[in-house]
């Protein structure tokens, strides 16, 4: 396994070189482009960040859109998201930040065409990039990285989870740490660095409930609910971006008869994937996730100051 994570850190290395000498395209967008992503797959927390720094633009002023790709989706064309719309359609994580920040949310795996379909719908406004530090297709002004502690000693896929090798955060123009990660453990170079605490928000939540999620890192919602004092009777976990079956809601039915929990709890991105079959498990309580950032105001005037300088380089 550990060879052929260095065929695949060899393979990530040519292609970003392709792209340093410009054999590889990089597209640009009228509006600044503002990356959010990570070096590892999955549990980095990057949807609470976009939704994070998609407030902190609107307490700004600032028009945006957000371009992602909507993972499992049924559809592969490119679309703006409805908010009153299915995960089927659109993907769990697009229409959590649509309905969290009522701004438009566009889906495609091509992020260039989708930003040429927000500009043309609504014009060339700040696009922010779900999960893009990989997507270089599409060029940035901003690249932002979120980095966990476990990135630090992890390999490559597939020994590994690292998309990327340290090295590759040469071209984050600022880093975020969560969940503790510390910089010195990453060669930053004197990067900007900013620090995020994650949380959860929750409504009354019975005494001995059954809690369940399909999220990429099960264990911090259910080490949340502990450091909120609630002590599950169950806890079951199915992969990311898990959407729910009548078979998996007999299967959580049955358990919390079997273990005598007198409710359910789950994440807001697990009710969207649960759909129509959430009014079965009752009560349900839904925890909303938390995100604050140690220093919001200068994390946007960075942000303002470098697309500034970047757009007055390409105009």
């Amino acid at each position: 396994m550990r060879v052929l994570s260095r065929v695949f850190g060899t393979a990530v290395q040519a292609r970003n070189r392709l792209y340093d000498r410009g054999t590889l395209r990089s597209y640009r967008l009228r509006g600044p482009v503002v990356s959010v992503g990570n070096i590892s797959v999955g549990g980095s927390g990057k949807t609470p960040f976009v939704i994070l720094l998609g407030e902190l633009l609107k307490q700004e002023g600032i028009r945006f859109d957000v371009l992602t790709r909507g993972y499992r989706r049924a559809a592969k064309e490119i679309s703006v998201v409805d908010p009153d719309g299915s995960a089927e359609q659109f993907g769990d994580e697009p229409l959590l930040v649509a309905r969290k920040l009522g701004v438009p949310v566009i889906v495609g795996a091509d992020r260039y065409r989708a930003g040429l379909l927000a500009e043309e719908r609504f014009g060339p406004q700040l696009h922010l990039l779900d999960d893009g530090f990989q997507h270089r297709r599409l060029a940035r002004d901003f690249d932002i990285v979120l980095l966990t502690p476990e990135d630090q000693a992890d390999d490559l896929l597939p020994a590994g989870r690292l998309r990327e090798p340290h090295l590759s955060l040469s071209r984050a123009d600022a880093v975020v740490l969560t969940r503790g990660a510390r910089a010195e453990s990453f060669p930053l170079d004197g990067k900007e660095v900013f620090r995020v605490e994650r949380g959860i928000e929750c409504g009354e939540i019975p005494s001995r409930p059954l809690a369940f999620c399909g999220i990429a890192k099960p264990e911090v919602f259910f080490n949340q609910l502990r450091q909120r004092g609630i002590v599950p009777g169950a806890q079951i976990s199915f992969r990311d971006h898990h959407r729910y079956s009548e078979g998996d809601l007999q299967r959580l039915c049955s358990i919390a008869r079997q273990r005598s929990t007198n409710g359910f709890v789950t994440t807001e991105k697990d009710v969207i994937n649960l759909g129509a079959h959430a009014n079965v498990l009752a009560p349900l309580t839904v925890v909303r996730a938390t995100m604050s950032i140690d220093d919001p105001g200068r994390l946007v005037a960075l942000l303002r100051a470098r697309i500034a300088e970047r757009q007055q380089l390409v105009s």
